[in-house]
Formats: structure tokens, C-alpha cells, sequence
């Protein structure tokens, strides 16, 4: 048994190899924000007693998901070739998922923004209502927008190491991170209403994000995160001052 795992951890004398699982474990931590945030928003909208099991499973699946498809990992990397031409550009089945996975994202932001901005519409929620949505609905929902993420990420990690060893425990210790962040995250966005309509404008600009990186117009992560941290600073900065300022009328006029 030793001798069969024996060279799975040939690379733990690497210094190289260990500067690869710390870059790749911080990528796919931060990679994983974009996931947590859908997770968040689709989990508050079940009854309370459900939300925390719902996050459980969501993420414990997603994880079973991620492993399998490491195990198929020559079959992920081939997805990188071009199987169809749509206006003079080769699109791979990589291209597909992302840009399928970027329309989903755009329309359920687009529709969870639509129900914020008109309460009265809440009851005909056809996605996203307390009412119809239910805890296997939104696992079902989980699973398919980390299906794209997990896609992604495995063709990110081919490109930075070779080592399926490393893949595997940094997608591990990645999940492991999600599963612990999920409820305090939950539950911060679901007492700060305002943060609501900032992660679903997120979700908008990633979702955005997807469908141009698959039709070959790559925009580098850096910039989607300085904008999305810019963001979260800037209400972070009017939470503080609601928080400051004093309840009823103030000022001259004020009684």
C-alpha cells in the first residue's frame, strides 16, 4: 500500500512543489469567493431551519464533484480544443461551459435584482423564491454553476503544476475553507441588506466575465477583484457611517 501512494508524495522534498500548492490553494481560495457569494444569496432565500444543512451538502457535493473530475483530468484538459466556429472564433468545450455558466450567472443576478428593486413581483420568483425554492433546488444550483468554476480551476492547476497530488489537497483544503466561511458569510450578507444588491451586482460582472473569457476575450482576474474589493470598501464606508449617525432628524431644522 505504501509503495502504491509512494509516488504521489515524491514531490514533498520539492521546495518548487510547495510554492505551487501555496499559489495554487490561495488562487483557488479566492476563485472560490465568486462561488460563495451565489452560494450565500441562493441558501438565505430557503427557510432558516434548512439554510446551514443546505450550505453543507451544496459544498460537501461540490467537493465529491471536484475530486471526480480531477480523476478525469486528461479528459478536462482535452476540453480545451476547438469543436465548433462561431463568428470566425474556435469555441472548446471549456468556452461553452464558461459561457453557459456566465448566461446563468447574468440571468439569475438579473432576476434576484429585478425582485429586490420590486418587492410586489417576489410571489412569481421563478428561480430564486422562498416559497419554490427548495433545499434540492438550490443544491441542484450549487452544483451546476461549481461544475463551471471546477472546470476552470482544474485547466488553472494543469497550467502551474503536475502533480495530481497537489490538485488534490489543494482542492481539499479549498473546500474545506468554503465550508467553514459559507455560514458567517451567509449570514453577514443576510443582516446587511444593502450588501445583497453588492454581491448580486458582483455576480452580474462575473457572470459577465465568463461569457468573455469563452468567447476568447480574457480579462485578467486582478482587475475584476481590485474592482469587486474597491466595491466591498467603499459600502463597508457607508455601513460605518450608518452605523455613526445618530437615529431621527438631526441638524438645525431637525425636533
Amino acid at each position: 500500500m505504501i509503495e502504491f501512494l509512494a509516488p504521489f508524495f515524491d514531490w514533498v522534498n520539492d521546495p518548487t512543489a510547495w510554492v505551487a500548492l501555496i499559489t495554487l490553494i490561495a488562487l483557488e481560495v479566492v476563485l472560490g469567493i465568486d462561488n460563495l457569494i451565489f452560494i450565500s444569496i441562493l441558501t438565505n432565500k430557503l427557510p432558516a431551519h434548512q439554510q446551514t444543512r443546505a450550505r453543507r451538502l451544496g459544498i460537501g457535493a461540490a467537493l465529491i464533484m471536484r475530486l471526480l473530475l480531477l480523476a478525469t483530468i486528461s479528459f478536462i484538459v482535452a476540453l480545451t480544443a476547438p469543436v465548433i466556429t462561431l463568428f470566425g472564433h474556435g469555441l472548446s468545450w471549456r468556452d461553452i461551459i464558461l459561457i453557459a455558466g456566465g448566461l446563468f450567472l447574468v440571468w439569475k443576478a438579473t432576476k434576484e435584482i429585478h425582485h429586490s428593486v420590486d418587492p410586489a413581483d417576489t410571489k412569481e420568483d421563478l428561480v430564486g423564491g422562498t416559497i419554490q425554492l427548495s433545499m434540492a433546488g438550490a443544491i441542484f444550483q450549487i452544483l451546476l454553476l461549481d461544475l463551471v468554476f471546477s472546470v476552470d480551476s482544474i485547466i488553472t492547476a494543469v497550467g502551474m503544476t503536475d502533480e495530481i497530488a497537489i490538485m488534490y489537497i489543494a482542492v481539499i483544503i479549498t473546500v474545506t475553507v468554503m465550508l467553514l466561511a459559507a455560514d458567517p458569510l451567509a449570514n453577514f450578507i443576510a443582516k446587511n441588506p444593502t450588501i445583497v444588491m453588492l454581491a448580486l451586482g458582483f455576480l452580474l460582472m462575473i457572470g459577465m466575465t465568463l461569457i468573455a473569457d469563452g468567447m476568447g476575450y480574457h480579462v485578467p482576474k486582478g482587475y475584476i477583484y481590485a474592482a469587486m474589493g474597491f466595491s466591498a470598501f467603499v459600502e463597508a464606508l457607508n455601513m460605518l457611517t450608518r452605523r455613526k449617525r445618530p437615529e431621527g432628524p438631526s441638524g438645525p431644522g431637525g425636533h
